[in-house]
């Protein structure tokens, strides 16, 4: 059942079997922070089984995009509408964040995101690029990195 994502006492809740279970927790808890700050919106997410459809369509737009398959099994999904913007998460056991920012509007912005948990390595499909460090109180240090998209989806 999806869950409000709680930015004030993190937890591990559905992360559990994640090697960096606490991190990715924090970083999480970071995205539901900036959400509520910015748009006032509660960041909700539910199972990648009941987030079927989220997960899907990053998985589609990474295969068509760059010819990339995340091999880490998703744990935590959502998607949703703020601002004009379709924004599609998917957490992965690994440590991963891959985030979906959609502009509904034609000619706005289309990107994928990437964030890697502290205390993970760099993914195998993810070598190609390059990750920018970032600094947060509730996830540590969070590597992250993008691409923009091309098609239509």
């Amino acid at each position: 059942m999806p869950y409000v994502v709680d930015f004030v006492t993190v937890s591990t809740t559905g992360l559990e079997s994640s090697p960096v279970a606490e991190a990715l927790a924090g970083l999480r808890a970071n995205e539901a922070r900036y959400f509520r700050n910015k748009y006032d919106h509660e960041f909700t997410v539910g199972t990648a089984e009941e987030e079927a459809d989220a997960v899907a369509r990053v998985a589609r737009v990474l295969k068509d995009e760059r010819d990339i398959v995340i091999a880490s099994p998703a744990l935590e999904a959502t998607r949703f509408e703020v601002d004009g913007v379709d924004w599609t998460y998917v957490f992965y056991e690994s440590g991963l964040s891959v985030n979906l920012l959609w502009t509904i509007e034609d000619g706005g912005k289309r990107a994928v995101g990437f964030k890697l948990s502290d205390g993970m390595e760099v993914p195998e499909e993810l070598a190609a690029f390059k990750f920018a460090r970032q600094r947060s109180k509730l996830a540590g240090t969070i590597r992250g990195s993008y691409f923009v998209v091309k098609g239509e989806y």
